[in-house]
């Protein structure tokens, strides 16, 4: 139900609609009465006066007197108050946000909040006022319900303090590595107003809190924040997810070992809430926080933006209005980094925006409560797996998650339902989850930009891969498949000084994927006769019979890329086997979606991917695509059902 103010930017346009409206109805009054006042000028000159005389002459013999008395009417009841229509959150797409917002506004709607980023504007609408809207000659027009995201975390026990050695980030701080000068929004809950180690960098005195802004605030305000008030307002953190993540990327707290607590403890930092107290919140509120970071970033120097929430998808990557946003950031120049969510084992789980190709999307591996000890790390059984519905390999790493220890509020929502996970001597609190997974890994994205400062998005997530460590067997094959861990555990030394390139987004085009014109599919399928799910390789010989499923009907060429596709087979112990005489991929690995944590693995650094991460490509998305059955996307609504919560995840890893 609707309950925010008329968007500022559009009041005095909806008082303009109102006053436009009151006019044309007294035109028409106007209109009428002067017809009246001419039928009967007309009739008094035309018509004969005996006519006229006998037309007002009383009847003889009915006399006022002998008129009969007429019943006295018994008092007929009081209707009822009709009840004021419901009206409910939708997000309004068309030509320009301007066109969408006119759109809502002559149909008798309530435009909220302005979301330009994607053509859009926030609105409320009772069922005419959509149905009026949906019949409406609106160009580019789609309405999405203003789906729930929620925190990507999981809730456990007993602190740990590890993960910034356990991703090799400490490496880099003793050498002064810390991720000064680069500045991470992180889109959540807000930050604490009792900052603590999250407030200066080493060493520093001044904040390197450069900006807040509260877009819940913002949109429950009838002339809502400006961008300057915004920017310099304190805005805490009620509910303690935000703040968490933020210390994990950020904290320069020094740990009794005299580590730093956390990955990049040199960042500065911009806090944009858009979660409230309980941990949940909109798309529009999302899509105006991201919206926010993007007009921003010059001013703070944003160069990574965290997301650890997420939502269920509902729709193709490109056709979700969150989703959109998220690619206008990348395309921004900003590396968004964010959770793959916390619906796993099984396949086919990443949550949006994960589900974007283009971003860096994270799992989660746990130490088993055995710090430092890579033979004991395992994939954390809570970690989303992919492929997407559109056939694209997620998550790209994995990283830290399980039972991770951080600087929050030990008065926020989460301390006050869990006090047994407050270390309350340092105001710290153990949480598990994608979403802490996706902190540490925007700290390694900071890291890495420190060094190397004229890295791009794409440079960024291909470095990252390329510097991961996938958990192998003692024979030398994957332990993991690539749709459980992507390229692996990501490690902050190897990626820094990675000179790896091209290696990612290959394929894909997100100006023409954003503009609408060419949308793209990923190279993992799923062989329902089987039951298993694998990777599509690129040859010269002909399409294979398997190549059905999840992507189905895919023969022929793709996007005119000459190449013909078919199913990688397990190539076993021995990578780099033949594949009708051209040399296997090596990365395509059979899954039948099973989960397996009880084996020793080794998180190698030294894996060779013998095809340069093509499993991670895309094609275009051609009319020769076709869903495969049971996924039924609705038709340009984003459902808000079954989203993800911390309360249905399995415990502490």
């Amino acid at each position: 139900m609707c309950t925010g103010a008329t968007f500022s930017k559009y009041k005095d346009w909806n008082g303009l609609m109102t006053m436009k409206a009151h006019t044309r109805r007294w035109l028409l009054a106007v209109s009428v009465a002067s017809l009246l006042l001419a039928i009967l000028f007309y009739m008094e000159r035309g018509a004969p006066a005996a006519q006229f005389t006998h037309a007002v002459r009383a009847a003889p013999g009915l006399l006022p007197h002998s008129v009969p008395a007429p019943e006295v009417a018994r008092a007929a009841p009081a209707p009822r108050p009709l009840a004021d229509p419901i009206r409910e959150r939708y997000i309004v797409q068309a030509a320009s946000a301007a066109e969408a917002a006119s759109a809502v506004l002559r149909v008798g709607g309530q435009v909220t909040g302005d979301l330009s980023v994607i053509r859009a504007v926030s609105a409320c609408l009772d069922d005419s006022e959509l149905a009026a809207l949906r019949n409406a000659h609106v160009a580019r027009l789609q309405v999405y319900a203003d789906a729930a995201v929620t925190a990507s975390s999981v809730r456990g026990s007993l602190p740990e303090t590890y993960y910034p050695s356990e991703v090799a980030a400490k490496d880099l701080q003793v050498g002064g590595v810390t991720g000064a000068g680069v500045t991470v929004a992180v889109v959540d809950s807000g930050l604490w107003s009792e900052q603590g180690p999250d407030q200066s960098a080493p060493g520093q005195t001044r904040s390197r809190v450069l900006a807040q802004y509260d877009v819940i605030a913002a949109s429950q305000q009838v002339w809502g924040l400006s961008s300057t008030t915004a920017a310099t307002s304190t805005v805490n953190d009620t509910f303690g997810h935000g703040t968490h993540v933020t210390s994990i990327i950020a904290s320069s707290g020094v740990a009794t070992t005299g580590n730093f607590q956390g990955v990049a403890p040199g960042v500065n930092l911009v806090a944009v809430r858009v979660l409230d107290g309980n941990g949940q919140g909109s798309y529009s509120n999302v899509i105006r926080g991201i919206q926010w970071v993007i007009l921003h970033k010059p001013r703070y120097n944003i160069r990574v933006m965290n997301l650890s929430l997420s939502a269920p998808p509902t729709s193709a990557y490109w056709e979700d209005p969150l989703n959109q946003a998220v690619m206008a950031a990348w395309n921004a120049g900003i590396v968004v980094v964010v959770a793959a969510g916390n619906r796993g084992p099984t396949p086919m789980t990443i949550g949006v925006p994960g589900n974007v190709p283009y971003v860096i999307t994270v799992g989660a591996v746990t130490d088993a409560y055995h710090p430092l000890q890579t033979s004991q790390y395992k994939l954390a059984s809570f970690s989303s797996a992919g492929p997407t519905y559109e056939g694209f390999v997620k998550p790209e790493v994995v990283a830290m998650g399980g039972h991770m220890l951080a600087y929050a509020p030990d008065n926020g929502t989460l301390a006050q339902e869990h006090p047994e996970w407050v270390t309350s001597a340092f105001d710290d609190f153990t949480m598990s989850g994608t979403s802490q997974a996706t902190a540490v890994t925007s700290g390694v994205a900071a890291l890495m930009l420190q060094v190397s400062p004229q890295l791009t998005p794409d440079d960024v997530k291909c470095r990252l891969m390329s510097g991961a460590h996938p958990a192998v067997n003692a024979d030398g094959t994957l332990a993991y498949t690539v749709f459980q861990q992507g390229a692996g555990l990501v490690n902050a030394h190897d990626a820094t000084y990675s000179t790896a390139s091209g290696c990612a987004n290959q394929g894909l085009n997100i100006a023409a994927d954003l503009f609408g014109g060419q949308h793209f599919g990923g190279r993992g399928n799923y062989n329902p006769k089987t039951g298993e799910y694998y990777i599509m390789a690129t040859t010269q010989g002909q399409v294979s019979s398997a190549s059905s499923g999840l992507l189905g009907g895919l023969g022929g060429l793709i996007g005119g890329l000459a190449t013909i596709v078919s199913q990688v087979p397990l190539v076993g112990p021995v990578l780099g086997g033949l594949l009708w005489g051209v040399a296997a991929l090596g990365d395509g690995f059979l899954w039948n979606g099973s989960y397996n944590s009880g084996d020793v693995y080794n998180w190698s650094g030294g894996y060779n991917w013998s095809s340069g991460y093509n499993w991670s490509s895309g094609y275009n998305w051609s009319s020769g695509y076709n869903w495969s059955s049971g996924y039924n996307w609705s038709s340009g609504t984003a459902s808000s059902s079954g989203a993800s919560g911390i309360n249905n995840i399995p415990a502490q890893q």
